[in-house]
């Protein structure tokens, strides 16, 4: 246990107990401990262990307070509650691990990014971080995180790629802290969300700041609250779907990559997801999980952006090596350019070049 050490600030002698308080009430009043006793019923000795600090200030006792001081109820309770709450504070404090400290390494870029919110003290000590991290996390234990259950992605994930299970955790709450406020439908319409595709597809002709903004409006409609959060190291994951308790939807998205034709065929596979109803629970999905699900999603994806027999006739007939050729199928397909650049590149059709980046969110 982390010992000797003021973390917080807090000392034990400045946590001011109840009964110091009543003393002073007794002092300035010229009123025996006796007295005291005998105005509100209880013993002397019950009046001697509250006032140094033995015994607590019950919610009975403050009543009998109220009548004998005329001090409120309220007031006694109050400083009760509040004394209770800075010891309790005070012990946890002094109870944290060495290992539960050390996982605050583990977060740094977590708790950086998380005091810029706001979300976390700027002078909190490594103590009073961690009981935020706690709060947030809504767990009592920090070391305890890695035992909460994720997703089926996750757990085949885990065993091949460098995920590290406090981050992932942390990203996870920051996606569904940051959708919190998002207004949505009242419950997830897939149909609707499948006749939305064209009108998700022509955002993608919007400037880059605009597009997030249109899309979020876009899936609300839909019941989904979106999201495009940043992403950190140890948490190699490109979306995040779960369903609320109200029967919404929350999707969010990274931009690990940054380039702007895997964002919106990521955002594409995403939604297959939905459709194809992946999302029961909550689907956390990694960059390089596979399966038949993945497989499925990605298809469709590849079908939701570029007309799939389209595509093959424009392949065929070596469409791309014509002047202005990508340019000219892209627009048949509306889709940018650099989507069907994108994909040609993917499938080594053409040489790998520089393609536009997004640098939002």
């Amino acid at each position: 246990m982390v010992k000797g050490k003021n973390l917080t600030g807090l000392s034990r002698d400045y946590i001011i107990h109840p009964g110091e308080t009543l003393i002073e009430v007794l002092e300035d009043r010229d009123m025996t401990q006796r007295e005291l006793a005998v105005r509100t019923g209880m013993t002397e000795k019950h009046i001697s262990t509250v006032v140094h600090g033995q015994k607590g200030i019950s919610a009975a006792f403050a009543r009998k307070l109220e009548y004998a001081l005329g001090i409120e109820t309220s007031f006694w309770m109050n400083l009760q509650a509040n004394y209770d709450r800075e010891l309790l504070e005070f012990e946890e404090v002094n109870n944290i691990t060495a290992e539960e400290l050390e996982v605050l390494k583990n977060l740094r870029d977590v708790t950086e990014l998380w005091t810029s919110f706001g979300w976390l003290d700027k002078e909190g000590n490594p103590a009073a971080t961690v009981l935020d991290l706690r709060m947030i996390f809504g767990i009592s234990n920090l070391l305890d995180t890695p035992k909460i259950s994720y997703a089926a992605a996750y757990r085949a994930q885990s065993k091949n790629t460098n995920v590290d299970p406090y981050v992932l955790f942390a990203w996870q709450r920051m996606c569904e802290l940051l959708t919190k406020n998002i207004d949505v439908a009242d419950k997830v319409d897939v149909e609707k969300l499948r006749e939305k595709i064209p009108e998700i597809k022509q955002t993608m002709f919007m400037r880059a700041n605009q597009i997030q903004n249109r899309l979020t409006s876009i899936f609300a409609e839909c019941g989904i609250a979106f999201k495009i959060v940043p992403n950190f190291k140890g948490a190699p994951v490109q979306g995040f779907i779960k369903k609320t308790e109200d029967s919404s939807l929350i999707l969010c998205m990274t931009l690990r990559q940054k380039f702007a034709d895997i964002f919106w065929f990521t955002l594409f596979h995403e939604i297959a997801h939905i459709l194809n109803g992946d999302t029961k629970r909550e689907f956390i999905d990694f960059d390089s999980v596979s399966g038949e699900a993945e497989s499925k999603a990605d298809s469709m994806a590849g079908e939701f952006l570029i007309d799939p027999k389209a595509y093959r006739s424009f392949v065929g007939i070596e469409g791309y090596r014509q002047p202005h050729g990508i340019e000219d199928f892209a627009r048949q397909q509306n889709v940018r350019d650099y989507i069907v650049q994108g994909r040609l590149m993917k499938e080594e059709i053409i040489p790998w070049k520089a393609r536009p980046r997004y640098e939002w969110a």
